[in-house]
This record gives structure tokens, C-alpha cells and sequence, in this order.
């Protein structure tokens, strides 16, 4: 049996271990965080499991294999930094912290330790974004040149953060904190080293926010390939996504839109449609096999390191207003 502590008591915290619950041979068996009124609610979605304050008793139960890292961005280096020098194995939420030299501390801290750790990059567990990426792979366009994504989804309206994923000093901004998905997306299709970012934003559904809730996105990479992304996290009803993928190289055409397998009236769908529906339970799934050292994981380091290292870039130059060099040097 497979153990499982997750640290952490916010909502994605409780979708993990939902997701785990549906795995065969896992067990959660600690749900830890701050408070414990919502550590115990969560626990009570896992049979046995233990809802805890002390994070610490948690990592230095033996039964414990590996821990999925969750709650504010800020708290995410020490807690799997915590992790590993248990001996744990680490998954960690994005972003998996807020700057490049936090990242590279848990990178080398896992390398010391010879743990495995992975960045939560649920999107890349999507049933379309998996086919199309092994299609890419396997040559189907060939060269990549051109990235096309468009994304919307519904999330960012008033009451629907918290206020420190609204303080770019508690969350890195808006494009670290949940840009490093389609920012990730975009690197795992090219398949290539970003090396210059520019953005644009505005506040166009929900202009009482202190954030933009959409963005024009353009990413260089270092073979002359481009990324344009549009990216709107402001559509109406929570829960709703609508998302069109182009990837075009220099011998085919590789293409998926949503609207393709959603049913539309009105108004967007807000059931995931099946073609990036349970993405989580993908995500745990191979978590569970990560841990038992049956599958190395899905998502490299240094994929992360490209996704925060031009997440951080993206902030900047929503920021500044100029184009950025994306470092990936800490």
C-alpha cells in the first residue's frame, strides 16, 4: 500500500484526495495543514485518514511514501523541502514556488536525497493535451513554428480567490500563479527552451479585481519557433472552460478545440468536456506509480524550470510593459 500525506486544506487540497481515493493500492493517510476544522473535513473524504496540525508528524510516519504539496505558493519550498529530508517523494502544486532560486533548492535537495519530485502540471494529464503532445513527438508536424492556444476558463471573479492569490507578494501574480499552465502547455507542444516572453492584460470581466483576467501572451523559443497565447480567466460561470490548441510545423498541422466534444447553449459549459475531463484522477494515478518507482515522471524538472522561469518572465513584462529575457539560471 501505497501512503499518501497531502499537505495543505484548500480546495485543491481537497481534490486530491478525492482523486486519490479512486486509485487502487493508495492510501491517505494524513491530511495537514494550518487548520484543522478544514483538515478534518477533508480528511473525511479518505477512509482512515488522520487530519493533523503538525505537519511534522505527518512526514515522520513510516507508512508515509511520497506527499502532495499544496496551499500558498509561498509555503511550497519548505514544506517539500520538509518532505524530502524525510525521505519522501514530492508532488508539488504549481507554482512550485515563487522564484527560480526556491525551485532550485527543492531540485537539489530531491537530487541529494534521491527522491522523485514532480510539479503538479494537471493539464499535461488531459486526455487531448496527452494525445496531441505524443503526436507532436512522434514527428506529425514535424519542426514546430507556430503555437496557437486560446483559453478560457471561470475562475477569477470577485469572492472567488482568496485574498493572497490576489497579492502578487503572497502569489508571484496572476501569470505565476496560474499561468504556468498554459505556459507549460505551450513548452511541452513546442518542445523547445523559451527564451523571450511579452504580455499584455487587461481587467475586461471583472474590472474590480486588483489583477488582469486576461492576457495576450507571446513566447520566442530558441529555435525560431513561436507561441501566441490568449488567455482569459474570466468567463461568467465557475468551472467553465473552452480552450482551442494549434500547433503548426514546418510538415503538418496538429489541431484540438473543445468546443468539438462540448455541447453549447448560451452560455459555456461548465462540465468539464471529455477531452480534458478528469485530469486529477489521470494526475494521481501516475503520482501512485511515481511513488512506487514503477514510472518516472510525466513532467520533467526542467520542463518546470522553463514553466516558472517564463511565468516569472510573463509577470515582468506584464509589469514593465517590454519584452523579457526568460534566465533559466536561478
Amino acid at each position: 500500500m501505497i501512503g499518501v500525506a497531502v499537505l495543505g486544506t484548500g480546495a485543491i487540497a481537497a481534490d486530491h484526495v478525492a482523486a486519490l481515493t479512486r486509485v487502487g493500492g493508495v492510501a491517505v493517510t494524513h491530511v495537514a495543514g494550518t487548520d484543522l476544522a478544514r483538515a478534518r473535513k477533508i480528511a473525511a473524504l479518505a477512509p482512515g485518514c488522520r487530519a493533523t496540525t503538525e505537519i511534522s508528524d505527518a512526514l515522520a510516519d513510516p507508512a508515509v511514501t511520497g506527499v502532495i504539496v499544496c496551499g500558498r505558493t509561498g509555503d511550497h519550498p519548505a514544506r517539500s523541502l520538509a518532505a524530502i529530508a524525510a525521505g519522501k517523494h514530492v508532488v508539488i502544486e504549481k507554482p512550485p514556488a515563487r522564484s527560480l532560486a526556491d525551485f532550485e533548492a527543492v531540485v537539489a535537495a530531491a537530487r541529494r536525497a534521491g527522491v522523485r519530485v514532480m510539479v503538479g502540471q494537471t493539464t499535461r494529464f488531459q486526455p487531448a493535451v496527452r494525445t496531441l503532445a505524443a503526436a507532436a513527438r512522434a514527428g506529425q508536424v514535424g519542426s514546430p513554428r507556430v503555437l496557437h492556444l486560446a483559453w478560457y476558463v471561470g475562475h477569477v471573479w470577485p469572492g472567488g480567490w482568496n485574498s493572497w492569490q490576489l497579492d502578487p507578494a503572497a502569489s508571484g501574480g496572476h501569470l505565476v500563479h496560474n499561468g504556468m499552465h498554459p505556459l507549460d502547455l505551450a513548452i511541452a507542444l513546442v518542445g523547445d527552451r523559451p527564451v523571450r516572453v511579452f504580455t499584455r492584460g487587461w481587467c475586461t470581466h471583472a474590472p474590480d479585481l486588483p489583477t488582469p483576467d486576461s492576457f495576450h501572451v507571446t513566447v520566442r523559443f530558441a529555435g525560431g519557433a513561436v507561441a501566441l497565447a490568449e488567455l482569459s480567466y474570466g468567463l461568467r460561470r465557475p468551472g467553465a472552460m473552452l480552450r482551442r490548441m494549434t500547433l503548426a510545423g514546418d510538415s503538418g498541422t496538429l489541431a484540438h478545440d473543445t468546443a468539438a466534444d462540448a455541447t453549447l447553449g448560451g452560455t459555456p459549459v461548465t462540465v468539464p468536456p471529455a477531452s480534458i475531463a478528469d485530469a486529477l484522477h489521470h494526475q494521481a494515478v501516475h503520482t501512485a506509480d511515481v511513488f512506487a518507482g514503477r514510472a518516472e515522471p510525466l513532467i520533467s524538472l526542467d520542463d518546470s524550470r522553463a514553466a516558472l522561469a517564463t511565468a516569472l518572465a510573463a509577470q515582468r513584462s506584464l509589469d514593465t510593459g517590454a519584452p523579457i529575457e526568460v534566465t533559466l539560471d536561478a
